[in-house]
C-alpha cells in the first residue's frame, strides 16, 4: 500500500473516530441518566416486538461513594438500550433486588452524608429509574445484617422479605435474571 492510500486511511479513520466522539448520548427512557450512544453498523439489537422482563441483582457497591455509582447507573444504560432500539417503555419490565455491598446507595441524604461526607449521588438516579417504572427493592435480611432500618433509605424502595427469595420468585415468572 502506497503512503497516499495509507494517509487517506488514516484521515478518514480519524474523522470516523471525531465523529463517533462528537455523538451526544441519549436519554430516551431514562431521563439523564444512563447515557447511551448509536450505532447505526449494529446487526444485533434488541427486538421492539418483544416483551422484556428483568430483574438486576444488584450487589456491587460503589468504586467512588462520592460519585453516582456506574453499577446504579447501569441499570439505566441498560433501559435506555433497549429504548434507543426501538423498544417501547410499556415492554420493558425492571425489577432491581438490591444487597450485599450496593445497600449504602439506597441510603438517604441524612444517613449517606454521616457515612461519606456528601449527599448520596445515586438518588437522583433512582428517582428516575423510578419515574420510568422500575420496581426497586432492598433486601430485609441485608439490612438487618447492617443494622440499618428503613428509615435509613430512600423511600422510594420496597422492602423485599430477601434477595434471595426475590430472584427465586422472578425468574420463573420469565424474569432474565442480569447481576451487576
Amino acid at each position: 500500500m502506497n503512503y497516499t492510500i495509507k494517509t487517506i486511511l488514516a484521515g478518514l479513520f480519524l474523522f470516523l473516530a471525531a465523529q463517533l466522539q462528537a455523538q451526544t448520548a441519549q436519554y430516551p427512557i431514562v431521563k439523564g441518566f444512563g447515557g447511551i450512544y448509536e450505532i447505526p453498523e449494529a446487526t444485533e439489537r434488541p427486538d421492539p416486538s418483544l416483551e422484556y422482563k428483568i430483574i438486576v441483582d444488584l450487589t456491587s457497591a460503589a468504586e467512588n461513594d462520592k460519585e453516582i455509582s456506574r453499577w446504579v447507573d447501569n441499570v439505566a444504560r441498560m433501559i435506555n438500550l433497549h429504548g434507543l432500539a426501538g423498544v417501547p417503555k410499556d415492554k420493558i419490565k425492571v425489577k432491581v433486588i438490591i444487597h450485599g455491598g450496593a445497600i449504602f446507595t439506597l441510603l438517604n441524604d441524612e444517613n449517606y452524608k454521616n457515612k461519606f461526607e456528601v449527599d448520596n449521588p445515586n438518588l437522583k438516579v433512582f428517582e428516575a429509574l423510578k419515574a420510568s417504572g422500575v420496581d426497586i427493592m432492598v433486601c430485609g435480611q441485608s439490612l438487618l445484617a447492617r443494622n440499618l432500618k428503613t428509615t435509613d433509605l430512600w423511600p422510594g424502595v420496597r422492602v423485599a422479605h430477601s434477595a434471595l427469595t426475590t430472584i427465586t420468585t422472578y425468574v420463573p415468572q420469565g424474569y432474565v435474571l442480569l447481576k451487576f
